[in-house]
């Protein structure tokens, strides 16, 4: 676990990808244990939001360019099944998962920070779709995610030039949900995921199901997956508790049940 670093503050976990001598470039070590980490948090009564990072210099650069040409299409075959397990663990995952951003989110680490519920990026983050400086196609989800996210012709864009995009055209795209100054990305995502942790868990996790959903249903699909849930969370410990706080007017302690 050298690649990948784990902590826990209360009930946040923190894994922060930990390659800084190669900008944080994946590993088959960091994915398989990100994975790993990820499945655990998913059992544990304890974690109520993850932050993913990175240390050093940047978020992450991606696939590791020391590698290309060095490998054939098995062996590609067999490490993108590695990191589709871990995309798939973030997606499914019933607490939310924050990406904190700093310096380069880079081909599928841009990619593995979209598969994150929310963004958050330093001032000084650039975001770039490099695949297309090698000859590739996006790999990661990438095809999946961005055109959701922003439409498929700004999505071709981003693919066919691998320009970079700075944070703040990122946040006007609708890719980050925050835009910070780098000496407050740690406290800001810090306390955003805190308050996350303080919230229902079950709802929380029903609604990134449907949501995830929502893209390739119908309404009417849609409309009655939210009322089958519904019917099932309304016998939940969270939501007596949300009514009993509402009316006392107090602030609901949620325990995920």
């Amino acid at each position: 676990m050298e690649h990948l670093l784990l902590e826990q503050n209360g009930p946040v976990l923190y894994l922060t990808l930990n390659r800084p001598e190669s900008l944080n470039s994946f590993s088959p070590e960091m994915i398989i244990g990100l994975t790993e980490a990820l499945r655990e948090a998913e059992l544990s009564e304890e974690i109520k939001a993850v932050v993913l990072s990175g240390s050093g210099r940047s978020f992450s650069a991606g696939g590791d360019v020391k590698t290309m040409g060095q490998v054939n299409g098995q062996q590609i075959y067999e490490h993108l099944g590695k990191l589709n397990e871990c995309i798939l663990t973030i997606k499914g995952l019933n607490k939310p998962v924050i990406a904190a951003v700093h310096g380069f989110a880079a081909g599928a680490a841009f990619n593995l920070a979209l598969a994150c519920d929310f963004i958050v990026a330093a001032e000084d983050s650039k975001f770039v779709m490099s695949f297309a400086q090698v000859g590739l196609i996006s790999d990661g989800g990438g095809l999946y995610f961005l055109p959701r996210l922003i439409g498929a012709q700004r999505a071709k864009e981003l693919f066919f030039t691998a320009e970079p995009i700075d944070a703040r055209t990122a946040h006007s795209y609708g890719i980050v949900n925050r835009v910070v100054p780098i000496d407050q990305l740690k406290d800001e995502v810090s306390s955003f995921a805190f308050r996350l942790s303080q919230g229902p868990l079950q709802a929380f996790g029903q609604m990134k199901r449907i949501i995830e959903q929502s893209s390739c249903s119908r309404l009417e699909d849609i409309l009655e997956q939210e009322r089958l849930t519904q019917a099932m969370m309304i016998e939940t410990d969270d939501h007596q508790e949300g009514i009993a706080a509402f009316k006392e007017k107090r602030k609901p302690e949620f325990q995920g049940k």
